[in-house]
């Protein structure tokens, strides 16, 4: 028996109605912010005509305060499966014109529909979180919601990469999926994330604060850390996710999407050798030294904004994915602090668990000292690289450019902490403490006894730097694989990365380590 047209007529119907969202008076004061709907941040984030929908009719269940009479157009979030630079991305996207986008159980069912779908093939996520929060009229459901929600993005960690973009309010439990996945995109104008408002720090401490202070991108990017990316709108969110999925594998058993094509040549570039800087006392450009050893001078560097002392993000070299981690001397003399090593130490892990190899450029004088460090934990922080980066078995490859003392040159890569290939600068120092300290330290007395102990002093220093602080003279104790020019560094690493693709390294088995959390 053919279809009917009643049936057809009632289907297109009920499409058109769950396309019409919230209405066109509401999706009009949406593009008057400059925002887009949720359908349309799907369409820029998918190549044409690749969006599959999942869940299109689903309806909530609740009947209480009035609810079970209001029809929800897909129960306020839109969710499928479409390619993204040619490989398949799972999402979901929040409709802040239906409800508020507010969560309740089968809201939260159908985000959970992509999260399994990407768990069971092997896709990458994109979130788009825009909420008014749980829908209070389905009580323990929404809050239920939330637990189904919460409970598949840590069983995807580390399966497969998971990205939100903030582009709306993400309010109280909401904002702890965005925390479990992997990186934060937030738009800088109208999109909040807290877990308290101001409403409610003014009524429980009497202080007043504005909404930027606790829920803004800028604060999140640059004070609390949880933001990794300001964008300026949703397009630019958008196209930035796009670009971090460019760097990624879809999942946790493939290599990053490597450009092997053309063979390495080894060659010179005697314009690193102007960036590099002999004096351990003057600020170092870290930044255009990244710029020269990268492909094209294309570093996407993550949570700029926060730590600036330490440096984070992708790139490749001679076409391979690689994570670089750097020294900012630029920053706090480059120090590493409470904020620098977790930063440092979640890159690496993520680098860790999608077979992206890890590249240290090192220039630290230490862990920064004071009271303030001491008693926020910095040996706990601290020791979050130490074990971030011996836990690491991708291809890890150091490069002392300048000074490396103290407890910081292991927590920045050292061969003790696995590295592959250690490779130093001229200019490189690698020593408990600086030169000056430590003849201070050991020679205090024949400097005070000294005809001229401003002299002595410049003298006992030269030679420390000389005889116990060389680069040549770890690499005489085999801690250094080479000592290069500078020019020499992107060839020298680009073949060392071709060699150690084929890196295999077993651990003992068990469940995971403890990380000093």
């Amino acid at each position: 028996m053919p279809l009917d047209s009643k049936s057809l007529k009632t289907l297109r119907e009920k499409h058109k109605h769950v396309l019409a969202a919230g209405g066109e008076k509401r999706i009009k004061e949406r593009h008057e912010k400059g925002l887009l709907t949720a359908r349309e941040r799907l369409e820029h984030l998918f190549q044409p005509e690749t969006f599959q929908e999942f869940g299109t009719f689903i309806r909530h269940s609740c009947t209480a305060f009035g609810m079970g009479d209001k029809d929800l157009p897909a129960d306020g979030v839109i969710v499928g499966t479409g390619y993204v630079g040619g490989r398949q991305v799972a999402s979901f996207s929040q409709d802040f014109t239906v409800v508020a986008g507010t969560l309740g159980k089968m809201h939260a069912k159908k985000m959970c529909q992509a999260l399994d779908y990407a768990l069971k093939n092997g896709t990458p996520v994109v979130a788009f979180k825009d909420s008014g929060g749980a829908r209070i009229q389905e009580g323990v459901d929404a809050l239920s919601g939330y637990g189904d929600v919460f409970y598949r993005n840590v069983l995807l960690s580390g399966v497969v990469p998971q990205i939100a973009i903030i582009a709306g309010p993400c309010a109280g439990g909401a904002s702890y999926s965005p925390a479990l996945m992997d990186w934060i995109i937030m738009t800088r104008h109208n999109a909040q994330m807290f877990v308290t408002g101001p409403q409610v720090i003014k009524a429980v401490t009497g202080r007043d604060v504005s909404m930027d202070d606790v829920g803004g991108a800028v604060m999140h990017a640059s004070v609390s850390g949880n933001v990794h990316f300001i964008a300026e709108d949703d397009r630019d969110a958008i196209a930035i996710a796009q670009k971090l999925l460019s760097f990624f594998p879809s999942n946790n058993t493939e290599d990053p999407p490597h450009n092997l094509a053309d063979a390495v040549e080894l060659y010179e570039d005697e314009a690193m050798n102007d960036l590099a800087q002999a004096d351990p006392s003057e600020p170092m450009d870290m930044h255009a030294i990244i710029r020269r050893l990268v492909d094209g001078a294309d570093f996407l560097e993550v949570h700029a904004l926060f730590a600036p002392n330490l440096i984070v993000g992708f790139a490749r070299i001679e076409g391979v994915v690689v994570g670089i981690i750097a020294n900012n001397s630029m920053q706090k003399a480059g120090v590493l602090d409470i904020d620098s090593s977790d930063k440092g130490a979640r890159f690496i892990r993520f680098c860790n668990d999608f077979n992206i190899p890890v590249v240290t450029l090192v220039d630290v004088p230490g862990f920064q000292p004071g009271i303030d460090q001491e008693r926020g934990g910095i040996i706990r922080h601290g020791a979050k690289m130490l074990f971030a980066y011996s836990s690491t078995t991708v291809p890890k490859i150091t490069i002392v450019t300048r000074k490396s003392y103290g407890g910081a040159h292991l927590a920045m890569c050292s061969q003790e902490m696995g590295a592959d290939f250690v490779y130093a600068w001229p200019t490189a120092e690698i020593a408990v403490m600086g030169a000056e300290g430590a003849v201070n330290i050991l020679y205090s007395k024949e400097i005070k006894e000294a005809a001229d102990p401003v002299a002595r002093r410049k003298e006992l220093v030269a030679e420390y730097r000389a005889e116990f602080a060389s680069p040549y003279m770890a690499a005489s104790r085999g801690y250094i694989t080479d000592v290069i020019e500078p020019s020499q560094t992107r060839g020298i690493v680009a073949l060392s990365l071709r060699k150690l693709l084929g890196k295999r390294e077993l651990r003992p088995p068990k469940k995971h380590g403890n990380i000093p959390l």
